[in-house]
Formats: C-alpha cells, sequence, structure tokens
C-alpha cells in the first residue's frame, strides 16, 4: 500500500508554522510497512485541495489529511470534501457527544460554533478526537480510502496512534511487534559499528531503526509477519542476543526514561537523591521532578551558577576554584559532597561546565563538562567533550549524568 500526506494550511506556506505532523506520520506508517510516496503542503483554497486530492487518489491507495477543521469560518476543509465526495454535510450525533464530553470535563457550555464542528460529510464515518472537537473523517472511494484529520499534533498523534493505526492494520492483515531499546553513553554510529555482526544476523522480516537524539540512541526492533507467537519469540530473541554487544549503553525499553528508570532504582532500594547544578540550569532536577511520585526520593536542588554560590552554599572551598577553575574535577567532586552534606541524601549529583557558545578557551573548549556522584561510600567524576551546541550540551550532560548516577544504583 502506497500512501500520500497532505496537509493544509495557509501558515505552512509562509513559513509560520513547521509541518512536523508530516515527519511523523511518515514514520508511523513505515513502521507498519506503509511507504509513503508523496508528501504536500498547499494552501486554504478549494480548488487547490480538489486538484491535490484527486492527483493524490492517481498515486495511492492511502490519502492523510491534516488541518482546516477548526470552527472558524476560513476553515474550509469540510466542505470541499462534500464537493469532491459529492455528498452534504449533516449533524453528526457522536461528533456532538465528543463535543459535549470534552466541554463537559472543562465545565463551559457548549457553543453554536463549537455545535458546527459536529457537521460533518453524510458518506464519512467518524472517528473518535480523544483530545479535540474537530471530528476525524475516514472515507472511501475507488479503492482509496482518505482520512482527514485536525492538524493540531497532538489531537493527530492520538488519532493515528489509538484508531488509525489498529484500523489500517486490520485492513493489511498483518502483525507488527515492535521492541525499543534505549542507550545512552555511546554515539549512533559506533552503536552501529558495535552491533554490526548482530544486525546482521537479524531474520529478515526483522528490520531495525536507528533513531538518535541529544543524550540518547533509540534502537528500534520491527518485526512483521502474520504469526504473532513467531514474531514475538524473533523479537525476545534479537533482545537477548543484543546484550553481549552493548548491554553496558542499554538503560531501558519503549516508553522508559532516563529519569523514570532512575526514579524507579532510588525507590525500590528506598534511597534519596539531591542536586548541584551549574551550565545545566536546574535541567537535571527538572527532569527527575517530572516523574509523578518523585518526592519520595528526591529531596532538592541548587542551580550554582556563579563561583560566589558554590563557595557560600554548596562549601566548595575558595582555594579549590581558584586553583582549578569551576570547571574542574575537583570542583565538581566538592559541589557533589556539599549538596550530599547539606540536604542529607543517600546520593548527589553535581554538574559544572561550559555550555556555549562562548566561554570556551583552548584547555576548555565549549562543552568541557565535569560531572560527579557522590555516594555514601565514595565520589566519583567524569569529564565529558559535548560539542558546540548549548541546548544539546544542557540536554546531553543532563542524560549523562542521570546515566552515571543509574551505574552506581545498579552495581
Amino acid at each position: 500500500m502506497l500512501a500520500e500526506i497532505i496537509t493544509i494550511g495557509d501558515e505552512l506556506l509562509i513559513g509560520q508554522v513547521i509541518d512536523t505532523n508530516s515527519a511523523w506520520m511518515a514514520e508511523q506508517l513505515n513502521v507498519i510497512g506503509i511507504k509513503v510516496h508523496q508528501i504536500t503542503s498547499i494552501s486554504d483554497d478549494q480548488q487547490h485541495i480538489l486538484t491535490t486530492l484527486k492527483e493524490a487518489s492517481e498515486r495511492a491507495q492511502l490519502i492523510l489529511i491534516t488541518g482546516g477543521l477548526g470552527p472558524t469560518k476560513d476553515d474550509i476543509t469540510k466542505q470541499t470534501l462534500c464537493k469532491y465526495f459529492d455528498t452534504s454535510l449533516v449533524f453528526s450525533e457522536t461528533a456532538y457527544a465528543n463535543v459535549e464530553k470534552l466541554f463537559s470535563a472543562r465545565g463551559v457550555a457548549v457553543t453554536e460554533l463549537n455545535r458546527l464542528q459536529a457537521m460533518v460529510p453524510a458518506n464519512c464515518r467518524v472517528v473518535a478526537n480523544p483530545n479535540g472537537t474537530a471530528p476525524c473523517m475516514w472515507f472511501e472511494k475507488n479503492g482509496c480510502i482518505y482520512i482527514s484529520m485536525p492538524g493540531v499534533p497532538f489531537e493527530m498523534k492520538a488519532i493515528m496512534e489509538q484508531e488509525i493505526i489498529p484500523q489500517l492494520l486490520t485492513k493489511l492483515n498483518r502483525v507488527i511487534i515492535h521492541r525499543t531499546l534505549l542507550t545512552e553513553g555511546v554515539g549512533e554510529s559506533h552503536l552501529a559499528s558495535l552491533i554490526e555482526p548482530w544486525e546482521e544476523s537479524l531474520p529478515s522480516f526483522v528490520k531495525l531503526a536507528y533513531l538518535p537524539q541529544p543524550g540518547m540512541v533509540r534502537l528500534r526492533l520491527t518485526a512483521y509477519g502474520t504469526d504473532r507467537k513467531v514474531l514475538q519469540n524473533a523479537i525476545d530473541k534479537a533482545e537477548k542476543e543484543l546484550y553481549p554487544y552493548a548491554g553496558n549503553f542499554i538503560f531501558g525499553f519503549d516508553n522508559d526514561t532516563m529519569e523514570s528508570v532512575v526514579g524507579q532504582l532510588l525507590r525500590s532500594k528506598g534511597m534519596t537523591l539531591s542536586t548541584a547544578e551549574s551550565c545545566t540550569g536546574g535541567n537535571i532536577a527538572q527532569l527527575i521532578t517530572s516523574i509523578a511520585g518523585s518526592s519520595d526520593y528526591f529531596k532538592g536542588s541548587i542551580v550554582a551558577y556563579s563561583n560566589e554560590i558554590k563557595e557560600q552554599f554548596l562549601g566548595v572551598p575558595h582555594k579549590v576554584i581558584a586553583e582549578n577553575g569551576a570547571v574542574s574535577e575537583q570542583t565538581v567532586i566538592a559541589m557533589a559532597e556539599g549538596i550530599r552534606t547539606r540536604f542529607l541524601t543517600d546520593f548527589a549529583i553535581s554538574v559544572s561546565g561550559i555550555a556555549g557558545p562562548g566561554g570556551g578557551t583552548a584547555e576548555k573548549p565549549v562543552g568541557t563538562t565535569w560531572i560527579a556522584i557522590a555516594t555514601p561510600t565514595e565520589t566519583i567524576a567524569r569529564k565529558f567533550l559535548l560539542g558546540d551546541h548549548r541546548g544539546r550540551n544542557i540536554r546531553k550532560a543532563s542524560m549523562a549524568a542521570l546515566n552515571m548516577l543509574r551505574g552506581k544504583l545498579a552495581e
């Protein structure tokens, strides 16, 4: 099955909004074995939409459309779909029930403008939108499936994951099983080199995708076929055989995050944590506290951005900074031990570095970062050279710090 993605909106064509929907949808379709033949962004113009739909139907069997489904008068997609499918708008009790449910949850009444969201083309099938009032509409014509969805990313993604993908899989009569292994501490190219023999031994029906992002690389295994048991056994076997090659770098699976894994370890051991952050500016604490229940194990943090704060509130000796600099092994060790002592925690993380884009020297270039972990029995420190992009450096340093703590907790 070939697919085509059409995104509608003048805001896309003038650069006001970046089209992230298409990339995400293409990735999801690829996972289930549907190839995207073309992606097109078009204006809020009826004739433009009609022409594009006709041309797409000549190239693909699945057409995904996003955008133009709001309650305002400039959202013309539904009227245009009526013209394309030679029908008219009718009131959908299913769509209206969803509108009422969402407004009731917010404690507000449905307006007449929002009631219009329940008007849909008579020959479409309404698909549930769990996060919004704009309905998703499924059409079939001359062997081609057309699916029109709202352009709001979090609404579209929920519809795709919860409704569209499962329904497409049923039509494809195909079983697909995924397993994602999460790695940290190794770059994509080095990881690929390490696991090359394992990758080459995978069965033909098991595919591997590398999904890198700052601070981690996800390895997604996907098995295609008709026998779920055979596919599951193949995925389990592939995962087990990966460990001799990359087990030291694997920290979780599927929807795990580094902060959730670390939190689970702290909770299971009844241990507590504090952080002292300089270049990461509180990002590590933010990641930790993004996990519900983190108050069970996280006591707090000091963002010690200046040397004065490092000295006054963390107890770093002035001499240590004067002789070694704020970005040094000696300083981060003193920071970690200082916060651990003051906050009375079992473990502590400290970070000090040059996030960039300025501030680097020949001896300590931008990206130079020292991280320390203080434990009940020792304090360890490690130097990282992360690069010259400030945002990525903060993310990488945060992930590296949490991974160092994970390693100590797993001992």
